[in-house]
């Protein structure tokens, strides 16, 4: 009989597994915390040798391993993350002044098929499970050192997170615990495409983090040029939704908005985002294209800082976000795309 994996089962999957067994559901916040440790059955002290001999039988724990790291000149850590099944997913390591900031995939691959991300090349595989999401980060984070060496985490890898609602949720719920790692909600972030409903719902949540709406254009037909769903949600009901979450949590809202030559860093562009988001407590998040990819072009240094300077003359809050990784392949997908394209030579 094929063992099965317990990084895939949830919460309530796992104590009915101890039910079964005729274990107290006490056990599975025991198994959590071992889980947590990144510990195999046979470290289990607190369960009985017959108990952990039954768990051995029917089960593997199938934690994420890292296959491949790959460190910057500039110091970010790029990791391909083998998981239980033998797929692959990425993380990056980016290394500020004030910690170090980890940037996880939510999806084995990306359904949203954004024209300039690598991370959809391939679609989407399958949904990362609650366990998977939490284990890749504590085993990145024992990877950087013996204590607590990450401070901050990011939800801006491949995958759109707000389509793995219930699996991200439980995530950011137990991450925040000391048990696990302990971060603070304000020091994570999230990036979606502009999932509306689920942005509504996650306002619901009490989970007050920083929500970042990958926008990239505030004009509806150059926005659907590069990213599919516009044509499903149109900009102005994600921005709506944007809204909300920031009138329930009072999170300032962050756009982050890849710049692309010749496409969206002209003056209509700017004119266009300042009608868009006037009046908000925002951020826009200002992202040059890594470059070449398709037939979009890396905007110039002088295209990048005359585009800022044109949101900062109507009034908007903008910053360039600092390169990282160019060399190790660090944008989203790229490296994980690359393997891919490997294994099938």
């Amino acid at each position: 009989m094929d063992k099965g994996f317990l990084i895939s089962k949830t919460e309530d999957e796992i104590r009915e597994i101890f039910s079964s067994l005729g274990e107290k559901s006490f056990r599975t916040g025991q198994l959590k915390k071992w889980m947590y440790q990144l510990q195999p059955f046979s470290a289990m002290s607190n369960f009985s040798m017959q108990l952990r001999e039954k768990l051995e039988q029917r089960f593997e724990m199938g934690y994420p391993e890292i296959m491949e790291k790959f460190v910057s000149k500039d110091g970010t850590i790029k990791y391909l993350l083998k998981l239980f099944d033998g797929n692959i997913v990425e993380a990056v390591v980016m290394k500020y002044s004030y910690g170090n900031t980890l940037c996880i995939s939510t999806q084995v691959g990306c359904p949203m098929a954004c024209r300039f991300c690598a991370s959809g090349l391939n679609g989407l595989t399958r949904q990362m499970y609650p366990f998977e999401l939490i284990t890749q980060v504590l085993l990145i984070n024992r990877a950087l050192g013996s204590g607590r060496e990450i401070t901050n985490i990011v939800l801006m890898g491949t995958g759109e997170p707000l389509l793995n609602y219930d699996n991200v949720v439980y995530f950011l719920r137990e991450i925040h615990k000391e048990e696990a790692l302990g971060i603070s909600y304000r020091n994570i972030s999230l990036s979606t495409c502009g999932i509306k409903d689920n942005i509504l719902r996650f306002a619901d949540e009490d989970i007050p983090l920083t929500l970042c709406l990958s926008l990239h254009s505030a004009i509806n037909s150059k926005r659907s040029m590069i990213m599919p769903v516009e044509d499903r949600i149109p900009l102005q009901e994600a921005v709506r939704a944007m809204e909300h979450y920031q009138k329930k949590t009072g999170r300032r809202i962050v756009y982050e908005y890849i710049m692309i030559g010749d496409l969206n860093i002209g003056d209509e562009d700017a004119e266009a985002l300042w009608q868009l988001v006037k009046g908000q407590t925002a951020h826009i998040n200002l992202i040059p294209l890594n470059g070449k990819v398709g037939n979009f072009r890396e905007p110039t240094r002088h295209e990048i800082h005359s585009f800022l300077q044109k949101l900062k003359d109507r009034g908007l809050s903008a910053t360039i976000r600092r390169s990282l990784g160019q060399d190790i392949e660090g944008a989203c997908g790229q490296l994980r795309a690359r393997y891919l394209e490997n294994e099938i030579r």
